[in-house]
């Protein structure tokens, strides 16, 4: 491996959110950490997250050194191939994206598109092989994607299969390869799960923990529904989400948990009767990925714990 692109352990660059995820939770960071447990990083070490999508409370925990050990899961089988691949065979996967963005960036805009097609094409056809869980060259190509559609969205079609279509940047940074060596190296705590979020129950021995969950949201209406995980998550799930809350919180677990606010957007006293025993904050947030450029802006979401806040 060249020099160029691996970087001295010494200069490892912060860990941050290797896709750009609908959802992610980098810019209500300052909100969120001013309300984590007041002995984390104390008594409390160990961090779990059920919904992990793009980490970026991971990364913030961990780049604070607040945690040394936690349980990372998703239900999407994408994501956790591309994280298991990253903790296990970084050196691997950087060679792969260099080699794509070398080629990418060197083309003509006809011929980009054409190659984005190909990849997704690609990407599609093999959705139902088995493949091993460590997968340097399909774990690329789910970074590629999320760099080259448009947007950098994550949308799958009733079907799972991969459907946002190419997008019109002059130079995306395909490969970050001091990222890539900094999550890798912040992985090296985690455990990497693919299932649903009801099985952490098993995987909670102690209350010596602090769980973060970040769902699917709810959709305010019948067009913000987005899909960026397998299967639905409807109102069912919902509940059943809030069993799972209830049922840690005699345990004594630390939990915070966002979601949509439907209260504010429609008057909706959904969330505010389940979760009526617990806090609910309403926190300003900007959806900052939408196809409608207008429609990107300030919303309302609930941030919800089962503690006292900081």
């Amino acid at each position: 491996m060249s020099s160029l692109i691996k970087p001295s352990p010494e200069i490892l660059a912060i860990a941050k959110p290797v896709l750009k995820w609908a959802g992610g939770k980098t810019q209500l960071l300052p909100v969120l950490s001013a309300n984590y447990p007041k002995n984390l990083g104390t008594k409390i070490k160990k961090y779990i997250e059920p919904f992990f999508g793009g980490g970026a409370v991971f990364f913030d925990l961990y780049n604070s050194n607040l945690i040394n050990e936690s349980i990372i899961m998703d239900a999407n089988p994408e994501l956790i191939l591309l994280y298991k691949t990253i903790k296990e065979q970084p050196d691997q996967l950087v060679e792969v994206l260099y080699k794509i963005q070398k080629k990418y960036l060197s083309l003509n805009e006809s011929e980009k598109e054409k190659l984005y097609y190909e990849v997704r094409d690609d990407f599609n056809s093999k959705r139902n092989s088995k493949y091993n869980e460590v997968n340097p060259l399909r774990a690329s190509q789910i970074i590629f994607m999320n760099r080259t559609c448009f947007n950098g969205l994550f949308r799958v079609n009733s079907k799972g299969g991969f459907n946002v279509p190419h997008g019109n940047y002059k130079n995306p940074k395909i490969l970050d390869s001091e990222n890539i060596y900094a999550v890798s190296k912040s992985f090296q705590i985690a455990e990497i799960l693919q299932g649903d979020f009801e099985d952490i129950t098993l995987k909670i021995k102690s209350d010596d923990v602090f769980i973060y969950y970040d769902p699917p949201y709810r959709p305010l209406n019948e067009t913000s529904n987005f899909n960026a995980y397998t299967g639905i998550f409807d109102d069912s799930h919902q509940i059943r989400l809030a069993k799972v809350f209830k049922n840690l919180d005699q345990k004594g677990v630390n939990q915070m948990l966002s979601n949509s606010d439907p209260m504010s957007a429609t008057g909706d006293n959904f969330f505010d009767l389940l979760y009526k025993d617990f806090n609910i904050s309403r926190v300003e947030a900007k959806r900052m990925i939408n196809s409608i450029a207008t429609k990107r802006g300030k919303v309302f979401e609930l941030l919800i714990t089962n503690y006292n806040a900081n």
